[in-house]
């Protein structure tokens, strides 16, 4: 895959679009009360409302905006597309290469508190998906996990790195597989906080107490969480339509999940009605990845991401050294036996007592400590 012109990119939102964002929040025409007393039937109409009056009147795009210039910004074209990524070089003469994967509703917004723990040890490449934030928009059917993956790997080898290793979350774990599984010449290893896979049906009739409760919240998902993955894998213009015309409409499509996939005082099992979603995220930190979706228009394209993988999703054998860490709020976890089906090198196994699905967003003192642990029992 070839990787063109690499130049310098800086983050420069137009105040007419933040000025537009305003207008739109105030116009808000908003549906009734919902019937119950909890999250059941999606994000609240009060906190909703609670919610787009802060990101109205109180929130300020500019702060994240400068966290994010604070740090080199890049846009590659890679197979005729613009991709946007953050290039942390480590000052630390011994520092291995890096590139860390965000998925939906992520962002590169998500590793910005780990940039400085793990740039201590590792120059950092961390890309935003196509489609995503500041990349370019898809115009062919072409961009898979797959083609992702060989897009990070051309990019790594055009910074220089011709070993490396990488990691991921939601769509970043797949990505990530897809670069040990198809890359494994550059790639040295990888680390995941959701571990891609499936259960060996042969132990169905011998669960462990674990192994229950894991499929107990895989099972709470698919029968009542994942709505909008099958509005994406098959209309993703459709709902980007809604999604891109009202600020409040984007909001809680992604703060429906900052609550759902967030370690934020849910019931036991996992079943996301409990809690409150600013037990683990601030206002201003939803509000930052809401705000660069918005900002982007980035609420089809984002969910084409979905429509492009999921009919060639595959759960391919990896062979390099893997790392993986399970946050107990994780909506697809495996057991250690599960795991060793499809990752047939595990060098580094955790089970974490607190943190969700966002772990580097939610959790980052707890990431950044996995990704060191995991990378440091690999070799280049």
């Amino acid at each position: 895959m070839q990787v063109g012109t690499i130049r310098p990119f800086t983050i420069d939102v137009p105040q007419s679009a933040l000025e537009d964002l305003k207008a739109r929040l105030a116009n808000t025409r908003w549906p009734e009360k919902e019937t119950v007393d909890d999250w059941d039937q999606g994000v609240p109409l009060a906190y909703a409302q609670d919610l787009a009056a802060y990101w109205r009147d109180e929130y300020d795009w500019r702060k994240v905006e400068a966290r994010l210039n604070g740090h080199p910004n890049f846009l590659a074209t890679i197979d005729g597309l613009d991709i946007h990524f953050l290039h942390i070089r480590s000052d630390n003469p011994d520092a291995r290469p890096l590139v860390l994967t965000h998925g939906w509703p992520g962002s590169v917004i998500e590793f910005l508190d780990v940039v400085e723990p793990l740039s201590a040890d590792y120059h950092l490449v961390i890309p935003s998906l196509p489609g995503y934030g500041f990349s370019g928009k898809p115009t062919e059917a072409k961009w898979s996990v797959e083609h992702i993956a060989a897009a990070w790997d051309a990019l790594m080898v055009a910074l220089g790195y011709t070993r490396y290793f990488a990691q991921g979350g939601d769509w970043g774990s797949a990505v990530t597989c897809a670069i040990g599984g198809n890359h494994a010449d550059h790639c040295a290893g990888i680390h995941v906080n959701m571990i891609v896979g499936q259960p060996d049906p042969a132990t169905m009739a011998d669960l462990t107490d674990d192994e229950k409760a894991y499929l107990a919240r895989f099972q709470w998902y698919r029968t009542k969480d994942n709505g909008y993955s099958t509005q994406h894998a098959t209309r993703p213009q459709t709902v980007g339509y809604g999604l891109a015309d009202s600020p409040v409409g984007q909001m809680c499509w992604i703060v429906e999940k900052c609550h759902g996939w967030t370690d934020c005082g849910h019931q036991p099992g996992g079943q996301s009605i409990g809690g409150h979603p600013e037990n683990a995220l601030s206002k201003d930190a939803m509000l930052d990845t809401v705000s660069l979706y918005w900002l982007t228009n980035s609420a089809a394209s984002s969910a084409r991401l979905y429509w492009h993988s999921f009919a060639q999703f595959g759960f391919g054998e990896i062979h390099v050294p893997t790392g993986c860490s399970l946050f107990p709020l994780e909506i697809m976890r495996l057991s250690r036996r599960w795991a060793e089906g499809r990752y047939k090198n595990i060098v580094y196994w955790n089970e974490l007592d607190r943190g969700g699905h966002f772990a580097a967003w939610e959790q980052p003192d707890l990431f950044a400590a996995e990704v060191r642990a995991a990378f440091g029992v690999m070799a280049l």
